[in-house]
């Protein structure tokens, strides 16, 4: 099969011939639909995460089963499923205590560089992304790594839901957990962004602010809820949601992984207020915030793939689209072939793109 492959950080993908096995205890053979390109990738492909090379990078998708391993009775050949990195045990003690998220059973959650799934012509290992690799015609995954969908449920849709979706929309309802006619402030509207508006919509947040320096995508975020939209070229960002809000937020979220946004994220809040920190803040980076905001019981805390159950949450996200509430046409920018995955990640990097999609029957 072909799959697009990471030598070397700051290098371009180089489409491979790969193989995987047969499906061992517990495992599922995926055709691969639809994959979609996420800034996590980027921040691996950057360098800013650390994660053993050569590898098939990729994390957000959708496809069909075609093969189960013994044991596997949750799917069966002609499913349709999402595929998520949140894979979990079931039995450790973050999992019976309903964190499946913070799963600690290295052997089914295995760590970088531990799976031998992957293999191709060349004597070095070739790595497995997140127990996945997305960005690959098939894919060999534990069972617990994926969530059957309806199937009139189009792919390349519910490909968003895998990560993206999950993502924002978690941090804003599972982390945060915002309640009818609370203020929400975004910072940063890309396809993480967008489903943390369209979550705190369908949440009843009662104020949504918007903040990015795209014209284009804080038009899209009005769309999916926005009540307001912030331009950080216009002055202060903090100066101007605690302007709009007579003194600050309830919830902040920063979808961006930067220094700086993260805390203007804190900088913005309410008294009581919480920042919901969601970006891949670069590897070993540090932020730094005033003590004194402290006391006002502001707090600050992270979340991990929307602290999802996926299973629960990514088949009502679905039943969500089908009924009008989440808006998931809105955010494909491009559908490319595999080939064209080198420039779509350019076009990302550049900021053109809410989410491009690779399209594998195309």
């Amino acid at each position: 099969m072909k799959a697009a492959v990471l030598h070397e950080v700051n290098k371009p993908l180089v489409i491979e011939d790969v193989s995987v096995p047969n499906p061992g205890p517990r495992e599922v053979l995926i055709r691969t639909r639809v994959a979609g390109l996420c800034h996590s990738d980027l921040h691996f492909m950057e360098g800013l995460y650390p994660h053993p090379l050569p590898a098939v990078l990729g994390h957000e998708s959708a496809g069909v089963v075609e093969k189960v391993g013994s044991d596997v009775t949750y799917v069966k050949p002609g499913d349709h499923v999402v595929t998520c990195l949140s894979v979990f045990c079931g039995t450790c003690d973050n999992c019976t205590t309903g964190r499946t998220v913070l799963c600690t059973d290295t052997t089914v959650k295995m760590l970088p560089g531990a799976s031998n799934r992957l293999s191709w012509a060349r004597s070095e290992k070739l790595n497995q992304f997140l127990n996945l690799s997305s960005f690959a015609e098939q894919m060999l995954v534990h069972e617990n790594a994926i969530v059957k969908i309806r199937k009139d449920m189009p792919l390349e849709l519910a490909a968003l839901i895998g990560c993206g979706v999950i993502t924002g929309y978690g941090a804003v309802v599972n982390t945060a957990k915002v309640t009818a006619g609370e203020t929400v402030a975004v910072i940063g509207c890309g396809g993480v962004g967008m489903a943390a508006i369209n979550g705190a919509a369908i949440a009843g947040a009662g104020r949504i602010i918007a903040i990015d320096t795209n014209p284009v995508k804080l038009q899209l975020a009005t769309k999916l809820g926005a009540t307001d939209v912030v331009d950080p070229r216009n002055g202060d960002v903090v100066q101007q949601v605690r302007e709009l809000t007579s003194g600050g937020v309830q919830h902040s979220f920063e979808v961006l992984g930067r220094k700086e946004t993260a805390e203007q994220a804190f900088a913005m809040l309410a008294a009581g207020g919480t920042a919901t920190i969601v970006g891949m803040i670069p590897f070993g980076q540090k932020i730094e915030l005033h003590g004194f905001d402290f006391l006002r019981e502001r707090k600050i805390q992270g979340s991990s793939m929307g602290s999802n159950h996926f299973r629960v949450d990514m088949p009502r996200l679905v039943e969500f689209y089908m009924r009008g509430k989440l808006h998931l046409e809105d955010w494909i920018s491009a559908k490319l072939k595999l080939s064209e995955i080198n420039e779509g990640f350019a076009a990302m990097k550049a900021g053109k793109t809410v989410r491009s999609v690779i399209m594998f029957d195309a």
